[in-house]
């Protein structure tokens, strides 16, 4: 015992050295997808502000594969000093029941650091399908169990479990069809080869203005500013439901608390600037930001609520 309090207190010592002479080189923030998604463009749409605010180069690198664990495995397992970041997302909580072997716990192996932005899932159908709102969608779906196909980005994505969740709550029979990606879900429900899509705001709100898809309902607690117009699925008739995208910026644990606090309050200070406000919010998302506790509930929460999902469900990954 009196040996390793001095090996506690100098690692004590050498972290709090370390929290004061941060950052004195680059940062990585780590994006677990290919560049061009709804994670990618909220990094750098973050790391230069976050760059100017440390007065150090944030880099923005792209680690894609495994469901978003390839990268996040990377950040897990990175040393716990603030210099290799996480832009999280639902999938890391998604990925908790989804996978039986796992190479990081999103709750042990992270500490959360500030939830950036929050964007709303919108429920799509294709013009030819004979409704108009949510009511009448899920009438139909009653009318003809499994007949109604409805596309994901792929088996364990955040849309395809916004799907389950809807089958689960409203207790219908609607069939899944993975692809591989947004972009071609999106271009078969154009092509009306499926007729439902659950999609984020920002990759479909241009063909729902040109009425290529038709907007039915949108899938958070408050109805969007990017499609005023369109009701919550909460005030269609499902009260408390809400499946929501999401990104924040988490660090590996352990790391010491005055860089995680230096970095929640400079990454609060960017979502709140008018400039990046206006810019999440044309493309379809909400600026949220908040404190490390804030966050880490927000993980908790989303963790519980897919687990319910992925049991009911009956679905696995390898």
């Amino acid at each position: 015992m009196t040996k390793l309090f001095p090996a506690l207190l100098l690692g004590v010592l050498a972290a709090a050295a370390q929290a004061q002479t941060y950052p004195n080189r680059a940062v990585r923030l780590v994006v677990p997808y290919v560049a061009g998604g709804g994670t990618d463009f909220t990094a750098r749409v973050i790391a230069p502000k976050l760059s100017e605010a440390l007065g150090q180069q944030v880099v923005v690198e792209n680690r894609p594969g495994g469901g978003t664990n390839i990268g996040s495995e990377l950040v897990a397992k990175a040393a716990p000093d603030g210099y290799t970041l996480l832009m999280a997302g639902a999938a890391n909580a998604i990925n908790m029941s989804l996978y039986a072997q796992l190479p990081y716990d999103t709750l042990r192996d992270f500490a959360p650091v500030s939830l950036s932005v929050k964007g709303a899932n919108v429920l799509l159908v294709h013009p030819s399908l004979p409704v108009k709102n949510l009511k009448e969608l899920l009438a139909l779906a009653r009318a003809q169990p499994g007949k109604l196909n409805y596309a994901s980005s792929g088996i364990g994505s955040a849309n395809h479990m916004a799907g389950e969740l809807l089958k689960l709550v409203a207790k219908v029979n609607i069939t899944h069809v993975p692809y591989k990606g947004n972009a071609p879900a999106l271009t078969d429900l154009i092509g009306g080869h499926v007729e439902v899509l659950i999609s984020g705001v920002p990759a479909v709100i241009g063909q729902i203005k040109n009425g290529r898809v038709r907007a039915v309902a949108i899938a958070s607690l408050k109805r969007f500013p990017a499609l005023p117009d369109t009701p919550t699925i909460d005030e269609s008739g499902l009260k408390g439901f809400e499946a929501t995208t999401w990104f924040g910026v988490a660090a590996p644990a352990r790391t010491p608390r005055e860089i995680v606090n230096r970095l929640n309050a400079d990454l609060g200070r960017i979502v709140a600037a008018p400039d990046v406000r206006e810019r999440f919010i044309g493309e379809g998302v909400e600026p949220i930001g908040g404190s490390t506790d804030l966050f880490t509930n927000f993980i908790r929460d989303e963790i519980d609520k897919y687990a319910k999902v992925v049991k009911a469900a009956a679905l696995k990954a390898e």
